[in-house]
């Protein structure tokens, strides 16, 4: 009987002493997680860039998700008080977050760190469209090298802030940018392939102009830059006369934007006798699902260029880079 207590004490002892490592290591978690920097990202391309230069080194959290149009976003209730939380905050700028500007400003005023990734850019690569009014086209992450610019924004500015993890934030950038070298060369390679005749994308709106300047793509969006701006008869019916007389066989719907107009292209030209047929969801504003490979950048630019490739006439592997598409 007393050989069964102890054991039975034994047993209870070791249960309590594996529950109190367990508390205390959980504890320090929190703590060590409570005590981190807290950096916010406006877009999920962004959020992505902090993610891999800042691993665990600081808190991530991104405000704009999967589906969801920057241009027409208003940060909500919990939007601000993350923003008012945040150490930093990383934002595209050039007009993308127009809708935010004002809640970018006000934690900018109250002394938080605010960076625009898209500020060393060269003026002279970026593209002013005429019905802009004056201004920077903002979707400069559709080219891989141009957004390397803001890889390295990303980097410096953190280095600063941080000077403890400066030498991780360079190792990480370093490896980051060389995928994105990876994920242009695979682009250039792969989109050479489409018939030059037949590098025509069509689009729901003007999202793809860096990427068409990049790779030798005529592109034309039915609506402009921002999807605040609204397609009209004329505008469809101008695009209706270019895919009926250059015989152009696909054009793409986003997953951000309403296909109402796409469908009413391929209506107007069936109409005039020419089929043309959806090429494919491709990924302009935002990413994909998180936690999907097209829900980072490199799995998104991965999934355009091999969509738009296949769809066009050129040859793309079914699934991608790294063979992580589901196509």
């Amino acid at each position: 009987m007393f050989r069964r207590l102890k054991l039975w004490l034994r047993i209870a002892f070791s249960i309590v002493l594996a529950a109190w490592i367990l508390l205390v290591g959980a504890s320090q978690v929190f703590a060590e997680q409570a005590s981190r920097k807290l950096g916010v990202a406006t877009i999920g391309m962004i959020t992505d860039i902090v993610q891999n230069v800042a691993g665990d080194a600081i808190a991530v959290r991104g405000l704009i998700g999967p589906g969801i149009d920057p241009h027409l976003y208003k940060a909500t209730r919990s939007d601000i008080a993350l923003l008012s939380k945040a150490d930093f905050v990383f934002y595209n700028g050039l007009l993308l977050e127009g809708k935010m500007t004002d809640a970018l400003i006000r934690v900018a005023t109250a002394g938080k760190k605010v960076y625009a990734v898209t500020e060393h850019i060269d003026q002279g690569y970026l593209l002013e469209p005429k019905e802009f009014a004056g201004h920077y086209d903002p979707h400069v992450w559709m080219d891989p090298l141009a957004w390397s610019k803001a890889v390295e924004v990303v980097r410096d500015k953190l280095s600063e802030q941080l000077p403890e993890y400066q030498r991780r934030f360079q190792s990480a950038a370093d490896e980051y940018l060389t995928q994105l070298k990876e994920l242009d060369a695979y682009a250039e390679k792969v989109l050479s392939s489409v018939p030059k005749e037949s590098r025509v994308l069509v689009t729901a709106h003007d999202a793809f102009n860096y990427f068409g300047k990049r790779y030798g793509f005529e592109v034309m969006g039915i609506q402009g830059i921002s999807t605040e701006s609204e397609a009209g008869v004329r505008d469809i019916e101008h695009l209706v006369d270019v895919l009926v007389s250059r015989r152009i066989g696909a054009v793409f719907v986003e997953s951000t934007v309403s296909q109402r107009n796409i469908q009413a292209l391929i209506q107007g030209a069936a109409a005039r006798g020419h089929q043309v047929k959806i090429g494919g969801e491709l990924f302009s504003d935002a990413m994909g699902k998180p936690g999907s490979y097209e829900g980072t950048y490199i799995g998104m630019i991965d999934h355009n260029v091999t969509t738009i490739a296949r769809a066009l006439g050129g040859e793309a592997p079914a699934k991608g880079l790294y063979g992580k598409l589901k196509h």
